[in-house]
């Protein structure tokens, strides 16, 4: 089934945006093997942030944890606009996530159908407690491409041990709208993707998700290795399989991240985040927005990706990323994406 979402992306594309991804590859190898920050281009994937606010209470999440120091609140449809306008050219991703549960945005899927009608793959990530009838028929009118469901047991008890508050049940009901309405409208999106987050409490159900997912008419299973804020004395939440986990356990009993912290990041060359108000900031792992590299409100957005900050940002990264706080829980290249 994924070659169909990969032909959707491809069609996306066109002669400008082709040629926008290469300076953009271009100046990214530039400047890592220079050490010294040069772009030329505008990204071709964004993240977009519906809202902060969630219903859940997951326990490695500022959303779910309440724990922002940013303002909280809802994107409005003039920041939206004010962001299309200038990316539109260049995007070919757009992702309407970055905190919080996007279906609180009650005007989250009206903003969708605009980027579809601008030929911009669109994809969200969501709890699936709001995917009731008609919410379900609305995300598959919206042309939304992907709808990533995530899914973190295969029972109520073990589902609610990460996911608090939630309820497995609303989740599945919420699948199967969504896959009875692409039925009924003859549409081939959303792509469905269940979505695991593996934690200690739910390992086991890893064998079941796949057989739910074949059952519901799910189109593809991910895995994704969790993320710990407070991982060095370990925690309840890392998994007992280190296949499964973002962190290794040392001979003297601390943990310390699996990946080698190199000197580069794709991401700052190709990709950036835009919070609900209209923050630009770096990379999903800066989620209290803590290095704002510009403001939409003040400044033109090429005015941001070019300026004086952002590339500062990138300079450092590109000569010591060790010393660049969000860096240095980051797992960039550690997603489990095989299927079992």
């Amino acid at each position: 089934m994924n070659w169909k979402d990969n032909l959707n992306i491809l069609s996306k594309l066109n002669a400008f945006k082709l040629r926008n991804a290469f300076w953009l590859w271009y100046s990214y190898h530039v400047s890592k093997n220079s050490q010294k920050a040069w772009m030329k281009g505008m990204p071709m994937s964004v993240s977009i942030e519906p809202t902060t606010s969630c219903n859940l209470r997951c326990p490695e999440c500022p959303s779910g944890l309440r724990s922002f120091s940013r303002p909280i609140g809802m994107l409005v449809p003039e920041t939206f606009t004010e962001m299309l306008v200038q990316l539109q050219e260049s995007l070919i991703y757009m992702l309407f996530y970055f905190q919080g549960e996007p279906y609180l945005n009650r005007q989250f899927l009206d903003l969708v159908k605009i980027a579809h009608e601008h030929n911009i793959y669109t994809a969200t990530s969501t709890n699936a407690h709001y995917l009731d009838d008609a919410t379900a028929k609305k995300t598959v009118e919206s042309g939304l491409d992907r709808l990533i469901i995530s899914i973190d047991g295969t029972s109520q008890s073990t589902y609610e041990q990460y996911r608090i508050g939630g309820k497995l049940e609303k989740v599945i009901e919420g699948t199967e709208n969504i896959i009875r309405w692409k039925k009924k409208l003859n549409s081939s999106t959303p792509h469905v993707i269940f979505q695991f987050l593996v934690v200690k409490p739910n390992e086991g159900d890893i064998p079941e998700i796949y057989q739910l997912a074949k059952r519901l008419g799910v189109d593809e299973v991910k895995l994704k290795t969790a993320q710990i804020y407070d991982y060095e004395n370990g925690s309840p939440l890392i998994p007992d399989n280190p296949k499964y986990s973002r962190y290794r356990r040392l001979a003297n009993g601390l943990y310390r991240i699996k990946n080698k912290m190199l000197n580069q990041c794709w991401k700052m060359w190709h990709s950036c985040v835009i919070t609900w108000d209209g923050r630009v900031v770096p990379c999903c792992f800066d989620k209290d927005a803590q290095h704002q590299l510009g403001k939409l409100k003040e400044s033109k957005f090429a005015d941001i990706w070019q300026g004086k900050a952002y590339n500062k940002f990138r300079s450092k990264l590109l000569k010591s990323r060790e010393e660049i706080d969000i860096c240095t829980n980051c797992t960039e290249g550690t997603k489990i994406w095989t299927e079992e």
